[in-house]
């Protein structure tokens, strides 16, 4: 009776252990030799499977996404309104409680050379102050590296026609694309459109004026003048300071040139200025309708 009990438990405790095992998956039949299955994908097997794919990760599009942004907000900075250029092109605030010892400063027919510019901003800098760079076409195509730069140093861009020829003399079509291409070069270049317009020579007609109008910029030739170009000056970096200097009223529209006497002189010429009491209007801050 015992030997027959005894063998009953063998052979159910037998029958147990071979269902268990037929239970029991082996890993045989879901996965190739020497291979780990997971259910769940690590971010690490994504980034790696987007960088094969040639898809940015996770990370590189946050960073992209992060300089993006940076730039746009730099460059659709706001700057209030707050003064305007009267019919004699000096700059004048908009409420009479404004600063009226202010000047505007402004170099002409550039961009040149990268040690002129980077001589001017750092001038600039050092007093606070902002300018407008009035390039011509030909010279942006030539070099749209030295635009960049003046862009990049955080200075204003104004459009001073392709050539520096008497638009006056020009049919309005032929005036009308000297303005026009340098609008789309500059574009091109930094991504934005001047909105300030000096003429070569301070030369230009009504119908010149209309056709800066149109393309959404602010006409204007200037009330100061350094004379760094002539050649009573040339290589005189004392006598541009006092060029200005003579000329000086709240509002002055000062035009210079991209020029080694000029930059020379800026230094002294803004010490000079500050002194007197004045300041620097940020171009932005002007309206682009003359009052």
């Amino acid at each position: 009776m015992l030997k027959t009990t005894a063998a009953i438990l063998i052979a159910a405790c037998l029958l147990l252990s071979a269902c268990g095992e037929q239970e029991t998956p082996t890993t045989e039949n879901t996965a190739p030799e020497n291979e780990t299955v997971s259910s769940v994908p690590s971010e690490k097997s994504n980034t790696s499977n987007a960088v094969e794919d040639g898809l940015p990760s996770s990370q590189d599009s946050l960073e992209q996404t992060q300089e993006q942004e940076t730039t746009e907000d730099k460059k659709e900075q706001h700057i209030e309104k707050t003064y305007h250029m009267n019919e004699n092109y000096y700059i004048k605030p908009n409420d009479e409680k404004g600063e009226k010892k202010v000047v505007l400063l402004t170099f002409d027919d550039g961009p040149k050379e990268a040690e002129m510019i980077n001589g001017l901003i750092d001038t600039l800098d050092k007093h606070d102050a902002k300018a407008i760079f009035f390039v011509n076409g030909y010279r942006v195509k030539s070099h749209p590296e030295l635009l960049k730069l003046i862009y990049e140093r955080e200075q204003i861009i104004g459009n001073h026609a392709w050539d520096h020829e008497d638009l006056k003399k020009m049919s309005a079509s032929e005036a009308a694309k000297q303005v026009t291409d340098v609008q789309h070069i500059v574009k091109e270049t930094i991504g934005v459109k001047p909105e300030f317009f000096r003429p070569p020579f301070g030369s230009g007609n009504d119908a010149l004026k209309e056709t800066v109008k149109q393309n959404g910029m602010l006409y204007m030739t200037w009330s100061n003048g350094s004379l760094d170009w002539d050649k009573s000056t040339q290589n005189k970096p004392d006598k541009v300071v006092q060029n200005v200097l003579d000329q000086l009223n709240p509002g002055s529209n000062i035009l210079m040139h991209e020029l080694p006497w000029t930059v020379e002189a800026l230094d002294n010429l803004l010490t000079k200025l500050e002194n007197k009491g004045y300041s620097f209007v940020d171009p932005r801050s002007i309206e682009l309708e003359t009052r």
